[in-house]
């Protein structure tokens, strides 16, 4: 007999970036250049790798409680929100979740009913899609401006227009991903006056919210007036902090949304790995100091990589650790291109199921993962697969 198929996971879609890196990582022969997965090469701040060793022989860190995290990532999270925001928190603000997605979904689920529609950039990351679909809601898209060789930018006439009457929240990242796209201060106020007008709640995902080129500033949008009430905040120590595997985030609210986060945390993982979260602590706390140097190596492997790609479609990214081309200008769709660079050892993603108006037709290179000196060349493996 066939099995019933919940109806929330009609239109889950995968990600494709696992079957990609199985390729990769089971194929024989020289290595592929690893562009296809947000996983990075640079290693998390020694000190937070001691705390770890020493949190797994320590009975307070083997523990489920406190089940809302443990209170020093609390306070040192909610100081860090504060402090980019200018909203003061404090650990009565904050919950501890098991990485940022988690964190994302538990906000959705406090936050979304079946039916609403949550609206989100064109293209998003297709796994911040699928968590609101299994949150009940509809994603409502509002496409990136693609200039080729230019920046991706927000049609603010197109935000204005996808505000109905089922939009109940927005879920925006800056810089986004996969695009790298930058919101800037105009941007963050329209976005203000519409989440106040329509009072919509804001589920800002902070993944990446400093890794920021061409000296570009963060801009917090809790700290815009009328948002400090409608805001939830969402970290990760994935990015930023480089601590993939240690799976911990943040979420950090107002008062009157942390009954409901709190439950829905308990109810879906209960708590993080407990040996990771003071060691988190610790690489936050030093952050302010200690990511400067990672920001100007992502700098330099983007401007690597722009340099190879230079005269192709490609939107440059303003931060983070992707940026996109478009393959449909030479008329094929990402996924071919993706399968013709197999060919010459390098593994990237294609971009089905992360957007309507910019999916399909594009091909996503990470460039967290390799150095420079590996990134050179790849210009003309991607001409030759392109046939430019």
């Amino acid at each position: 007999m066939p099995r019933h198929r919940p109806a929330r996971l009609e239109h889950i879609a995968g990600i494709g970036v696992d079957r990609m890196g199985a390729i990769a990582d089971d194929a024989d022969g020289p290595p592929f250049l690893r562009l296809e997965n947000l996983d990075v090469d640079i290693p998390p701040d020694p000190e937070a790798i001691a705390r770890t060793v020493r949190a797994a022989s320590e009975d307070a860190d083997n523990s489920y409680l406190p089940f809302v995290g443990q209170s020093r990532l609390r306070e040192v999270a909610a100081r860090h929100v504060s402090a980019l925001s200018g909203v003061d928190y404090g650990p009565r603000n904050c919950v501890i979740s098991a990485g940022g997605l988690s964190g994302i979904l538990n906000a959705l689920l406090a936050t979304v009913e079946v039916g609403d529609e949550v609206l989100v950039t064109d293209p998003t990351y297709a796994g911040l899609l699928n968590r609101i679909r299994l949150a009940g809601g509809t994603p409502k898209y509002v496409p990136f401006v693609f200039t080729p060789g230019g920046e991706w930018k927000l049609d603010r006439a197109a935000l204005q227009a996808a505000i109905g009457p089922r939009v109940r929240v927005m879920l925006l990242m800056s810089p986004s991903m996969p695009t790298g796209g930058y919101l800037g201060e105009d941007d963050w106020r329209a976005i203000a006056a519409l989440c106040v007008q329509h009072d919509l709640t804001l589920i800002l995902d902070t993944a990446m919210e400093r890794l920021l080129f061409d000296g570009r500033r963060v801009i917090h949008p809790a700290g815009l007036p009328g948002m400090a009430e409608r805001t939830i905040t969402v970290g990760s120590s994935a990015k930023e902090l480089r601590m993939i595997g240690w799976r911990v985030g943040w979420t950090v609210a107002p008062e009157a949304y942390m009954p409901d986060l709190m439950a829905v945390s308990l109810a879906n993982v209960v708590v993080p790995v407990g040996i990771a979260q003071d060691a988190v602590a610790t690489a936050l706390e030093q952050s302010a100091h200690t990511l400067a140097p990672f920001v100007s190596e992502l700098e330099r492997r983007r401007d690597t990589v722009l340099d190879e790609l230079k005269g192709l479609p490609v939107g440059v990214p303003a931060g983070g650790w992707s940026l996109l081309l478009r393959t449909s200008d030479f008329g094929i769709d990402g996924q071919t291109l993706s399968q013709r660079l197999l060919k010459a050892r390098v593994c990237a993603t294609a971009m089905q199921g992360w957007g309507e108006t910019h999916g399909t037709q594009y091909l996503r290179f990470v460039f967290s993962n390799e150095p420079v000196e590996r990134l050179r060349g790849l210009g003309d493996k991607v001409r030759a697969a392109l046939g430019a």
